[in-house]
């Protein structure tokens, strides 16, 4: 927990001092601002201070739980990561289990049937998407099912509207996990413990769900804490390509608009996000395998 709070701190200072080495400022760009306009907002924003003081000053702030206002919009940052981040965590959590869930059946059924059809289609449609980067496939699915055969609108927060969304985001984690799903299967089936409940006459789906499925899942485990994370905050080209007002989309306006304290806080959202993805996946190692201590 300790080091999950300097990675944290590390991750803030990388961000802010990189994002402020870029020429150029969030006010450069409003041409019709006079130079002694530009440098009162400045002061307000404390961007005329030295790095280490802004720095000191944004720390103090978000221990505060204060993430500042928006330069572009003036508006409060957390409630902009709340409202966008209700509309990503919607989507990402439908994306998320549907992959995990998907993953882990299609990773079973190949590894149970290794080198026979059903593995050959699985092994194959997982490569495919593995191979398929989300952009591509976002885009493929509007251009068919949205703009050819108008079967469901661009974007719509409509239940049935998160389809194309979801898919995009899911089939890339889901053909990884199906992939570490199978692999890891496929070494737990060959372990002596597995060969010991089979000679016992243990009943073959007690051995594959009790002994070898949750022996299997470490590896996944260990994936799926970050990509929950990750598709959590949203997956920013997929919600650019759908247009989605979602936290992703909100980033990428950011980092163009040069709006350094929503910037940040994006970046510092995503970062408890994976910490905390990674702290609660090892916690769940120890439900999953007794085996494992945490000395």
């Amino acid at each position: 927990m300790l080091l999950a709070l300097a990675t944290v701190f590390i991750i803030c200072a990388i961000t802010f001092f990189a994002m402020h080495a870029i020429p150029g400022g969030p006010f450069n760009k409003e041409k019709a601002l006079d130079p002694a306009t530009i440098a009162a907002l400045n002061e307000r924003f404390h961007l005329d201070k030295p790095l280490l003081t802004q720095f000191f000053l944004y720390l103090k702030n978000i221990a505060a739980g204060d993430f500042g206002v928006s330069l572009k919009t003036g508006r409060d940052i957390g409630a902009i990561i709340k409202e966008s981040f209700a509309i990503s965590a919607k989507l990402g959590g439908i994306a998320a289990a549907a992959a995990i869930v998907a993953g882990i059946i299609l990773g079973c059924i190949a590894a149970l049937t290794r080198n026979r059809l059903p593995d050959r289609l699985i092994v194959f449609i997982s490569t495919l998407f593995t191979a398929v980067p989300s952009f591509v496939l976002a885009t493929l699915l509007l251009l068919v099912f949205s703009i050819t055969l108008a079967w469901v609108p661009v974007w719509s927060a409509a239940e049935r509207h998160y389809l194309l969304p979801v898919i995009a985001l899911a089939m890339y984690p889901m053909a990884y996990i199906t992939r570490l799903t199978k692999t890891s299967m496929l070494d737990a089936l060959g372990q002596d413990y597995v060969r010991t409940a089979r000679a016992k006459g243990v009943r073959r789906l007690l051995v594959i769900f009790k002994h070898t499925l949750r022996n299997a899942l470490i590896p996944v485990i260990t994936y799926v804490g970050p990509m929950v994370a990750y598709i959590l905050t949203g997956s920013l080209v997929v919600e650019n390509v759908f247009t989605i007002g979602g936290l992703g989309s909100k980033f990428i306006t950011s980092i163009s608009n040069r709006d350094y304290p929503m910037i940040m806080a994006t970046t510092i959202f995503l970062a408890v996000l994976m910490v905390l993805a990674n702290l609660i996946s090892d916690l769940i190692y120890k439900a999953v395998d007794p085996r494992i201590t945490f000395d």
